[in-house]
């Protein structure tokens, strides 16, 4: 089948293959002699699907009526012996073996070479190599014109086969059982024998088992299914019904470990699914006992502690989560949550568990022993009402801390908790008290990032006639902290610098790096005179000098103003960008413009020698400078360009807010509900000097080394 990754049966190129899950090819030899002992010592045949050669022994040549001479040794050669009638079914069922690496079973017609018709039953298995591809078809063939005398024949095979065998006739009576099916049915062989398969197995009726069987008789084809038969088997099976003389053989194996293992697996994933799928961790954990009820338990209580520093364990522990598989009984459970912590008596099992780490199971007579651990009282009552039978409680253990509890009960009904329950819930157990450690950890190495974040973003200066407006904004819990970073303030010669920048990285080392950044830039730039290109060159220089091995996205603004500019209302805005979104501008008049340049230069850290360009406009007073980081502008399903037109249509229709009113809209119309990235913000707005200072202006508040601005004749309005 080429391209899909399977073999075809006829006119197939041994180049044309794919893969699929089985036995390995080296084991060929000893599933040859396996099958041809299975089959009595009738013909075998083995395909090689990689060459197209197809081997017969000399039994089965004789029944087709060849010899070495005249079979090519091809499927095209098997196939024209097949009657025309069974042609399809009999590829079909070859194909099935071969896209699935499985078994493969018919019973066809042949004509041979004189003219005679044969009835010939088959059996065989497809094998894979190592990786999967399926490599060849082994199996073995018999002449079953005469029935009876095959059935003959293969009853000594049956008996010793490692799978359960029935044979029932067209009335449904059992006509033979194997050694392994009288194991696996726990029957005896003479009270199954001639009984009737539906009196003899009541469970069957109504069920999977009954439909199978009977959809298998009716349309002659094989059916396979997993089942799983109650009492009092209380066994998983894996069943072939295989038509055959109007009755139905039936194949059989007890697949109860291999069904427990996957069931395990699947519960450990789901676990794993909820413990991982969010960063709250507790209230993952809360979930548990919607996901161990009714697999594992009855009944379920999940606690967590909530003080592991508390010696008193009534105080420290609440119970969180909780789960009862009958709906009736669900606000007993509920009801007991809320009771059993402050009513339990020293030494109980909670509290062994909680201070030893070690799990504690009893199989049977569990109610009456807890009970014993309460005073009279309607906790103790309350364990009277559940009736558990048997009881675990698990630690959830962390990095040398139990984080919670975890426990299971079951009622009488359901027996004891076996060993390989208490081992899967364990493991959840393990799983998650990493995942409340994990969390903890989180939020403690997040606190820790944040307050150094937000430690370095201090309060801006309030310049004369100017107010500058700052806003930081965490990432979203999912997300780690980043490098973001904002700074104002000003020069000894009365300039007044704004900063806006963003460390590469988004956790705990990104804001260190940024902190160590924002020092240079902060630092050289309070130095007089030097405008935002020198001061981003000299910070190139510096972090080469102190090996501060880190990239960085800087924009610098300087506003500044000669006496004859301010004379006439305006500000000189000098910029200079190292890969930075832009800037944008908001005139008096209400337009908006980004300050571009020509393109921005290289990144702060990448190369120290390169050469920083800046530009200059001139403003009226009463624009509006807005700087950002890219967490406001940059999404997974947009892209820059289109982030930044709708940065710049926003700022259009908040224009003539307040400054402050402006940048709190502005980041509450353009930010998720889970940004994945943290955003700096600075803003300023250049009130006009020929009027008394606003009131949000604020006051005049400068560094004493830098100048007063000069006084104002205030002009009315």
């Amino acid at each position: 089948m080429g391209g899909d990754g399977r073999r075809k049966i006829a006119g197939s190129d041994p180049a044309d293959s794919g893969r699929a899950g089985g036995q390995s090819v080296p084991d060929a030899r000893g599933e040859l002699l396996d099958l041809a002992r299975a089959a009595a010592g009738v013909g075998t045949f083995d395909w090689d699907l990689t060459t197209g050669v197809l081997s017969w022994d000399e039994r089965l040549l004789e029944l087709f009526g060849l010899d070495e001479a005249t079979f090519d040794r091809t499927i095209e050669g098997f196939n024209a012996r097949l009657h025309p009638d069974d042609l399809d079914r009999v590829t079909g069922l070859l194909q099935k073996a071969i896209d699935t690496c499985g078994d493969y079973e018919a019973e066809y017609r042949i004509q041979r070479p004189d003219g005679s018709l044969r009835w010939v039953a088959a059996r065989g298995r497809a094998l894979c190599d190592g990786s999967g591809v399926t490599e060849r078809v082994l199996g073995a063939a018999w002449d079953v014109t005469d029935s009876r005398e095959a059935q003959y024949r293969v009853v000594g095979v049956l008996e010793d086969m490692a799978v359960g065998f029935i044979a029932m006739d067209h009335d449904w009576v059992i006509t033979l059982l194997n050694a392994e099916g009288e194991r696996i049915a726990s029957r005896a062989r003479a009270d199954l024998v001639g009984a009737n398969f539906w009196e003899a197995f009541p469970a069957t009726v109504g069920s999977e088992f009954e439909t199978s069987y009977r959809r298998a008789v009716a349309t002659g084809e094989t059916v396979a299914f997993d089942a799983f038969y109650p009492e009092p088997l209380n066994i998983w099976v894996e069943v072939r019904a295989v038509p055959s003389g109007g009755g139905l053989h039936l194949y059989f194996l007890d697949v109860t470990e291999r069904v427990q293992l996957q069931q395990r697996n699947e519960l450990l994933a789901e676990v794993t699914r909820e413990l991982t799928g969010t960063l709250d961790a507790e209230e993952a954990v809360a979930r548990l006992a919607d996901l161990v009820v009714p697999a594992l338990a009855d009944w379920c209580l999940v606690s967590l502690v909530q003080d592991d520093q508390h010696t008193n364990f009534r105080r420290s522990l609440r119970d969180v989560g909780f789960r009862h598989s009958d709906p009736e009984r669900q606000s007993l459970v509920a009801e007991y949550a809320q009771t059993r912590i402050p009513a339990l008596l020293d030494g109980s099992f909670v509290e062994r568990a909680l201070s030893s780490g070690q799990p504690i199971v009893l199989q049977r007579q569990a109610a009456e022993r807890i009970r014993a651990l309460f005073p009279a009282g309607r906790a103790q009552e309350l364990i009277g009402e559940l009736a558990p039978e048997a009881f675990a409680v698990l630690p959830l253990r962390g990095r040398g801390r139990t984080a919670g509890l975890l426990s299971l009960f079951r009622g009488a009904g359901r027996g004891g908790i076996s060993a390989d329950d208490v081992a899967t819930a364990a493991e959840i157990a393990g799983r998650a008290g990493l995942a409340l450690d994990n969390a903890r950890l989180y939020r403690e190495q997040r606190g820790l990032a944040e307050g150094l974040q937000r430690s370095l973003l201090t309060p801006p200066p309030e310049p004369d006639h100017a107010q500058v407006v700052v806003r930081y904004v965490p990432a979203a819990q999912a997300a780690q902290v980043g490098g973001d970073w904002y700074d104002a303030f000003l020069q000894p010669g009365g300039a007044t610098v704004l900063v806006i920048g963003d460390v590469v990285g988004h956790d705990t080392q990104a804001a260190a790096a940024m902190g160590q950044v924002r020092t240079i830039v902060r630092t050289l730039g309070a130095e007089d005179g030097h405008g935002p290109a020198e001061i981003l060159s000299r910070a190139d220089t510096v972090m080469r000098t102190l090996m501060v091995h880190t990239v960085a996205t800087v924009a610098v603004v300087r506003l500044e103003q000669t006496p004859s500019e301010r004379a006439r209302g305006v500000t000189r805005l000098r910029w200079s960008n190292a890969g930075h979104p832009p800037p944008f501008v908001i005139n008096p008049d209400g337009s908006v413009y980004p300050l571009t340049g020509l393109r921005p230069d290289l990144l702060l850290g990448v190369r120290p020698d390169t050469r920083r360009r800046e530009h200059e406009v001139v403003l009226d007073r009463g624009s509006i400078v807005v700087l950002y980081t890219d967490g406001l502008v940059e999404r997974r399903d947009q892209d820059l360009d289109a982030g930044l037109q709708r940065l710049q249509d926003t700022l259009d229709e908040l224009a003539g807010r307040e400054l402050d009113e402006l940048c709190d809209e502005l980041l509450s119309r353009l930010l998720p509900d889970n940004a994945d990235d943290d955003v700096a913000l600075v803003a300023v707005e250049l009130h006009p000097q020929n009027r008394l200072r606003p009131p949000q202006a604020g006051p005049n508040v400068v560094p004493p080394n830098v100048p007063d601005s000069p006084p104002v004749t205030p002009q009315p309005d």
